[in-house]
């Protein structure tokens, strides 16, 4: 089951909001009521302090828990494996510990503290472990108290997985693009994720189309579109040759996988700033000028906009594309173990464990 920013905030909404609530960290000694929950997926506003049963704290401060760390946390859940919200949001959120506690008092989430294995010079050692939750859905305990879940898991605690992008220049977006003049920043993260899928497709054997109105982005001190593995002309790819208006429609498409000269792996939008039905209406066009063959049609989004991505592809009109949704947080995970491992052998099959049905 994938767990979504949805599935906990619907769990947390039904905590009793009367009630006080303790850290999981007895040394703090702040209690934690919730004051409001925004559905379906945050954010959650909460109240913290050192509040006794009965008193009034209609005047305190209520700070948030936004829906970005709810998504961040979310995508990171297994079942029956640690969770460590220190280690996924980092000290990105001044609300980690109340999230995390609060999460302990549903049903689901259970506090455990794993060995964790500590290297040195000579060998290795196994320690007593830092508090972790633990996800088990299929044991779920008592509303609204805390429960230590005792395990025989042993984790080893190596460095956050990281996307590493070398320097990247962009220039104005030439004519013929629909993306329009556009905050820098936001053009850049765009440009940071066609490269990161240009790259995971080089490492699994895939030419790629960039769409010709990005080839002029500098990457590395070299353009995009002269890179190794960068297709140039969609008129020369076998498969589309004979069908100039598939070929038309294509050219502003993101990014295309193709292998060897016989099959199209993923036409794929990144949809960071445009709206998701750009995105789909220009693979929609496409397919509409092709044949009917076996590909992804996938929209490549943040995580936080996988409401909006779901609502969209669910929509009559695009239902024949069967999209997929790959957000940032997949690409960049499987972009970082391209950039850490030689992946080889690995099948397209490999690919649909980045990405999740929206339909």
């Amino acid at each position: 089951m994938i767990i979504t920013a949805a599935n906990i905030v619907n769990e947390l909404d039904h905590l009793n909001k009367n009630v006080y609530y303790n850290y999981i960290d007895r040394s703090n000694r702040n209690v934690i009521k919730i004051a409001r929950i925004e559905r379906p997926e945050g954010p959650i506003y909460i109240k913290r302090g050192k509040f006794t049963a009965g008193a009034d704290v209609s005047t305190a401060g209520e700070i948030s828990i936004s829906a970005n760390m709810i998504w961040r946390v979310a995508n990171a859940i297994q079942e029956d494996v640690p969770l460590n919200i220190d280690r996924i949001v980092g000290a990105s959120y001044n609300t980690r510990s109340v999230f995390e506690s609060l999460l302990a008092y549903t049903p689901s989430f259970y506090v455990t503290y794993p060995g964790r294995i500590e290297n040195n010079v000579s060998a290795s050692k196994i320690k007593a472990g830092h508090k972790h939750l633990i996800y088990l859905p299929a044991n779920p305990h008592q509303e609204g108290i805390l429960r230590e879940f005792k395990t025989t898991k042993v984790i080893s605690e190596i460095p956050s997985q990281l996307a590493i992008y070398e320097s990247l220049a962009i220039t104005q977006t030439s004519p013929g693009g629909d993306r329009g003049a556009i905050d820098i920043e936001v053009e850049r993260r765009h440009a940071q994720i066609q490269i990161a899928l240009y790259l995971i497709g080089r490492q699994l054997g895939f030419k790629t189309w960039i769409a010709q109105n990005d080839r002029s982005i500098v990457y590395n001190n070299q353009k995009l579109g002269e890179m190794e593995g960068i297709v140039i002309s969609l008129k020369d790819q076998q498969l589309l040759m004979a069908y100039q208006d598939a070929v038309k429609a294509a050219l502003l498409i993101d990014c295309i996988w193709f292998k060897n000269g016989k099959l199209m792996p993923a036409v794929m939008e990144v949809e960071h700033s445009t709206g998701v039905i750009s995105g789909l209406s220009r693979m929609k066009n496409f397919k509409d000028r092709f044949p009917p063959f076996p590909t992804r049609y996938v929209i490549v989004a943040p995580d936080e906009d996988r409401k909006k991505v779901l609502q969209e592809c669910g929509k009559q009109q695009f239902r024949d594309l069967n999209p997929l949704y790959f957000p940032y947080s997949s690409v960049e995970e499987l972009y970082s173990l391209c950039q850490r491992r030689n992946l080889k052998g690995v099948t397209e099959d490999f690919l649909d464990c980045f990405m999740e049905k929206t339909v």
